[in-house]
């Protein structure tokens, strides 16, 4: 494209918010406050001019490909439909947290790569950043070769190890956020061929296309599996490392689980489930990531820590998507007029912030020679803001009003 220039926006750079112009060339920015030199002019009056969001979890894309319990969407549709949603929330780099469980269905292996395959196939069309968290329920050895598969393409998806299955068998007497380290010999265990727990599996054989009593004879077979899961781990880790792919773990509940994942290689903790695990990431030095849906509604909904005390606790550095794309615009306003800390301080959290734990050394700020990944808000006085222009590597992915590009 052409080079052109964003003038009159108030612009979020690493040092606070400016008035300056924005110069994009090549993909790339080239300039602050320089001379026009003949560019284009898209006027920013009246805008904020932010780095664009970078998602480093979010699975609401599952929605678009099963709307409803047991309903299918044809997947391509599904995977553009995502996309545009992306581009419309001002979100240019997405790391789709892909569950490859060993449940069938929605969350299977099968799915995962048919995913894979569908991001591939469509590349040429889609209008962000499309990648991969590999979302890895650690009981499901079958994915290894979709995982290999994954960490060889052109996009270095990440790791998370996931445990939804020790969480799912969880005796009910204790709460998940304080449930010890998943693979202690006294992990407590539910009574599996009990009412309630027939009850609670419910919904998830339902995602599954499971019959309750088929899903709950298929999570008891899985569970014989738990003395080999450290094991393959190990492998999962190895390979992780070996490709250079940032490693997280879900949902830490003691500072023991947040250790044992940092010793395999994964330095980001994900979700941390109460206050002790979140100050072991920090003391470790890990990143802490916490949901936008948690900022934005002022809590969270399994009774988590709140991601706005934490960020002015200083144990939330990140903030994901989690299960809802304009959680993330939404979570910056409501932080915002709380008072949890300023716009310059509270953007990092959804641009810079992930890129560094990612590994994206290219996006992420409003610097010179970072790749042109910007979105121009409307955004009001003490209201909602909302994406006008999204622009990924200087090109135009979402246009909400009829700028010269």
């Amino acid at each position: 494209m052409d080079p052109y220039v964003i003038e009159g926006a108030r612009v979020i750079l690493p040092l606070g918010v400016e008035d300056v112009s924005v110069r994009v060339e090549g993909g790339k920015i080239t300039g602050l406050d320089s001379p026009r030199d003949g560019a284009r002019v898209i006027d920013g009056r009246g805008r904020i001019l932010a780095p664009a969001i970078i998602d480093i979890h979010g699975d609401a894309f599952e929605r678009q490909l099963m709307p409803r319990p047991g309903v299918d969407f044809p997947l391509h549709a599904a995977l553009l439909e995502t996309d545009r949603q992306l581009a419309a929330n001002g979100i240019a780099t997405a790391y789709h947290a892909l569950t490859l469980s060993w449940e069938p269905g929605l969350r299977s292996v099968a799915m995962g790569n048919a995913v894979l395959d569908g991001l591939l196939a469509l590349a040429p069309r889609l209008t962000v950043e499309n990648r991969l968290q590999l979302r890895w329920e650690t009981f499901c050895f079958e994915a290894l070769p979709l995982i290999e598969r994954a960490l060889a393409g052109p996009l270095l998806p990440s790791i998370a190890f996931n445990d939804h299955t020790s969480m799912a068998v969880l005796h009910p007497s204790t709460a998940m956020q304080d449930r010890p380290f998943d693979h202690d010999p006294a992990f407590p265990v539910v009574d599996m061929t009990s009412a309630g727990f027939a009850a609670k599996m419910a919904d998830r054989g339902k995602r599954s296309g499971l019959s309750q009593s088929d899903f709950v004879a298929l999570i008891g077979s899985i569970w014989q599996r738990r003395p080999k899961v450290q094991g393959v781990m190990d492998q999962v880790a190895a390979l992780g490392r070996a490709a250079g792919a940032p490693m997280l773990s879900h949902d830490d509940s003691r500072s023991e689980t947040r250790r044992h994942y940092h010793d395999l290689g994964a330095k980001i903790s994900e979700f941390p489930m109460n206050i002790q695990a979140a100050q072991t990431a920090r003391e470790l030095g890990d990143w802490i990531i916490f949901g936008a849906p948690n900022a934005a509604r002022g809590g969270s909904h399994l009774g988590s820590p709140g991601a706005g005390d934490m960020i002015e606790r200083g144990l939330c550095d990140i903030l994901a998507s989690d299960y809802f794309y304009p959680a993330m615009l939404s979570a910056m306003a409501r932080l915002l007029a709380q008072g949890r800390g300023t716009l310059a301080q509270l953007w990092p959290l959804i641009s810079t912030n992930p890129a560094r734990a990612l590994g994206l050394h290219d996006r992420g700020a409003i610097i010179l020679g970072h790749r042109a990944d910007l979105v121009l808000l409307d955004w009001p006085e003490g209201e909602a803001p909302a994406a006008r222009l999204t622009l990924v590597a200087g090109r135009p992915a979402y246009q909400a009003t009829p700028y010269p590009l």
